[in-house]
Formats: C-alpha cells, sequence, structure tokens
C-alpha cells in the first residue's frame, strides 16, 4: 500500500469532505389558507350546488373555510345542518358570502352578483356562453375576478370532465323525461317509451355520438325502444357501437335521410357538440313541421345555442312548449332534475382543484402547473384570456401563457 502524502493548504479540495456542509432540503411549496364561498343557486332554475357536505369536510381538515349561503343546499336535499356539522360556517348574509376569496356558483353569475364581487377573487362557474352578452364579460372583467367556466376545464387526458359528467347524467335523464312526457299524466298522447309483444316500439332518434348519446341510447335501448343515431363521422359511431356492445342502426348525417327518419319518430334527442364543424342547426323547422302530432323533441345543447332550430332555452320552472304539434323541452341544466346526483358528480370534480390550489400556494402558481384548469380560465385578473368569446363580442383577449409569465 502506497501512503498517500496529505493535500497542503495550497489546495482547493483540502477541506470539502471535512467541513460541515449545508443541508440541502427541499423547498415545499406554501400552503394557502383558502376562503371558500357558495351563495345559493335561484332554485327556479339551477339545484345543483357545486361541493357536497362531504368535500367540504376535506377541505375544512385541510385548513381553508368554507362559507355557506344558508339553504345553498336545499335544492340538492342538502340541510344547513348538514354543511355546519362537517364545517362549514352558515351565513345568512348574501353579501358576506361572496366576500369570500373563491366563489364556487353552478349558473353563470347575475348583474347582482357581479356587483357583490370584490377585487383579485377567483370564480368558479357555468358560463353558458350562446346566453351572455358583452356588457356581462366586461362586467367580469371591470372586477379584476379570474373567472373559470365549468364546462371548459380539462382534465389530463385533454377530456372536459364537467362536460362529460354531466352529459352522461343528462342521457339518462333525456329519456326519463321522454317518457314522462310522452304518457297521458303530462299531455302526452299516451304511450310507453320501450317496447311491448305484440306492440310496435317508441322509435327513438339521437341527433350525436358523443356521451350524452351514448347514455341516452343505453337508457332506451334498455326499455326496449328502436333506436337510431345520427352523427358527422364514421369514428364516433362505431364507437359509440363498441362502448353499447351491440348493433344498432346508425346513419352518417344527411339532411334528407334525417327529415325522411323523423316523420315516424316519437323522440328526438338533440345531443351534438355544437363544437364541431358543422350544420348550425342539424334540425330544421321544417323538419320538426314534418313530425308526428304529439312526439318530443330534448335539445341537450340548448345551452350553446341549440342544435335544432324550433329550441328555445326555457328554465326548469316552464321547460316545455309546443311548436308545430310537438312538444320541446329545453332547459340549459337538465342535470339540476336530479340534483343530488349532479351535485355528487360536480363535487368530485371540483373539490380536488381547490384542495390543490390551497396545496400548491395560491391560483396563480396552480394555473403554472395546471393545463386543463388554465384552459378554463376565460378572465385572468380582469384581462379576457378566451379568443372565441373575444371574436364573439368584439372585446381584444391576451394569451394567458403570456400573462401568467407578466404576473
Amino acid at each position: 500500500m502506497v501512503d498517500q502524502k496529505p493535500e497542503t493548504s495550497s489546495s482547493p479540495l483540502m477541506y470539502t469532505g471535512l467541513m460541515p456542509q449545508e443541508e440541502m432540503l427541499e423547498i415545499g411549496k406554501k400552503h394557502k389558507k383558502l376562503v371558500i364561498g357558495m351563495p345559493k343557486e335561484d332554485p327556479g332554475s339551477e339545484r345543483r350546488i357545486s361541493l357536497t357536505p362531504e368535500a367540504v369536510e376535506v377541505l375544512v381538515d385541510n385548513g381553508h373555510e368554507v362559507v355557506v349561503e344558508t339553504k345553498a343546499g336545499d335544492a340538492a336535499h342538502y340541510t344547513d345542518k348538514d354543511y355546519s356539522e362537517h364545517g362549514a360556517f352558515i351565513e345568512e348574509s348574501r353579501k358576506k358570502v361572496f366576500e369570500s376569496e373563491v366563489i364556487l356558483k353552478v349558473a353563470p353569475l347575475t348583474e347582482e352578483e357581479i356587483q357583490l364581487l370584490k377585487t383579485n377573487q377567483v370564480v368558479f362557474s357555468s358560463l353558458h356562453l350562446s346566453q351572455q352578452s358583452q356588457e356581462y364579460i366586461r362586467g367580469l372583467m371591470a372586477k379584476k375576478v379570474t373567472a373559470i367556466a365549468y364546462e371548459y376545464l380539462k382534465d389530463g387526458f385533454g377530456s372536459f370532465p364537467v362536460l362529460k359528467s354531466m352529459s352522461a347524467i343528462s342521457g339518462n335523464a333525456a329519456i326519463m323525461i321522454a317518457a314522462e312526457l310522452l304518457s297521458n299524466q303530462s299531455g302526452g298522447k299516451g304511450i310507453i317509451l320501450g317496447g311491448i309483444s305484440g306492440i310496435t316500439p317508441t322509435e327513438v332518434v339521437i341527433i350525436g355520438a358523443g356521451t350524452a348519446a351514448e347514455y341516452a341510447a343505453r337508457a332506451a335501448i334498455g326499455m326496449g325502444a328502436f333506436v337510431k343515431v345520427f352523427d358527422t363521422s364514421v369514428q364516433r359511431l362505431d364507437e359509440l357501437q363498441r362502448n353499447l356492445g351491440m348493433r344498432l342502426h346508425t346513419s352518417i348525417f344527411h339532411p334528407q335521410v334525417l327529415m325522411r327518419t323523423l316523420k315516424s319518430a316519437d323522440v328526438l334527442i338533440g345531443a351534438v357538440s355544437l363544437q364541431d364543424q358543422g350544420p348550425r342547426f342539424f334540425v330544421t323547422e321544417e323538419m320538426v313541421r314534418d313530425m308526428k302530432r304529439g312526439s318530443i323533441i330534448i335539445d341537450l345543447n340548448v345551452d350553446q345555442g341549440g342544435c335544432i332550430e324550433t329550441s328555445e332555452c326555457r328554465t326548469l320552472k316552464e321547460p316545455t312548449y309546443t311548436k308545430h304539434d310537438v312538444i320541446h323541452y329545453s332547459v340549459p341544466n337538465v342535470p339540476s332534475r336530479v340534483a343530488r346526483t349532479a351535485s355528487i358528480a360536480l363535487s368530485n370534480i371540483i373539490s380536488p382543484i381547490v384542495l390543490e390550489v390551497g396545496t400548491t400556494g395560491g391560483m396563480k402558481p396552480f394555473l403554472k402547473d395546471q393545463n386543463g384548469v388554465r384552459n378554463g380560465v376565460y378572465i385572468y385578473r380582469g384581462i379576457l384570456t378566451n379568443e372565441l368569446i373575444g371574436n364573439r363580442f368584439g372585446i381584444p383577449s391576451k394569451d394567458i401563457e403570456l400573462l401568467m409569465a407578466a404576473f
């Protein structure tokens, strides 16, 4: 063994391994306490609520404060006691609820609610763009808030979780609604939605092959109805049949073929995404005029302007009307008919997002890491970031990526 000569003091490495070194600790993300407000919805037009009492408990256990306006959960059969027992503060003053740092609302804000907002708040809600005006968007911008639309939120797989879950509920509910409207009790022509031995089954036509269409078709087939599905994409029609695990009548959209089909239809369900390229209305007024007397139309896309020309946006108080002897049902929030189920589904998506906002240290660092939620932002600190909205209302917009770097 060769005896190594120790390094001299002139060596820069002399004490590197001997002197105490600073411990390199990972710098954790600073947890931020959030004050979350849930105002009461108008029960005549919206019955869902963004957080269930169980979700509130999780948020409170993680150091956040949740303020719930009294009776906010009544329409979904959640009482003030349910929320208070899970850690929420019940507040009678609507103004105080709107002082919270994060506002969770299901329906779009009203003009009165916009006036209650404070600067730099974060607002989660539906947008229902087809029903909004330039004044609505500018009102939110003037408040310098960050506004996030439920329908624009994306998950890690690039899909829209709120839209998907609500579409599944809407598709199921559409068949229940149609069955009810066909009955004598609701002023229908007195037929059962389905099939009985010796009687020709009810004919259901569905426009679209997405999530809502799949669940509507599954429910209708389960009741014994004869289902026909139209879409602009063969790929989507193939996927629908695979998901259903059966062959059914499908067709590429063609106006003349659809017109002939609708003449014998008992139920028409509009469930096509209007964000896809294609005609503004898939079903024209002329087609509706040729439908059987007493048949049913349910337009699940009325919040986007409707895919059926005779559709009119109505409320849960008065959801139906008759045009050309055809009964129409068109409300922008069909899931509100089953508010408890819809609230749980919505809460399962929104509560983890809010929880992570606090864990990350606030909305800005959270948005930097979350592309999907960033996609839901249409106003960031008072600046419009959605080009589609900007073009619709003639308001200049800016890329949120640039704004994230600037703020």
